[in-house]
């Protein structure tokens, strides 16, 4: 594989709709990925903006 092929993949990982705190996959997650950096679906969010220990 080349360099160019290794990024095209890990990129893909990235938007694989999976959030980092509750592991469920959701279509939100890529939308907040974009808006605030974070992989993170709604409830999550939401969550960690009431509680954000």
């Amino acid at each position: 594989m080349t360099e160019n092929e290794n990024l095209k993949e890990n990129n893909l990982k990235e938007l694989d709709d999976i959030c980092d705190e509750c592991k469920k996959k959701d279509e939100s997650v890529s939308q907040n990925l974009i808006l605030t950096g974070f992989k993170i679906c709604k409830s999550c969010r939401v969550s960690k903006t009431i509680f954000p220990i």
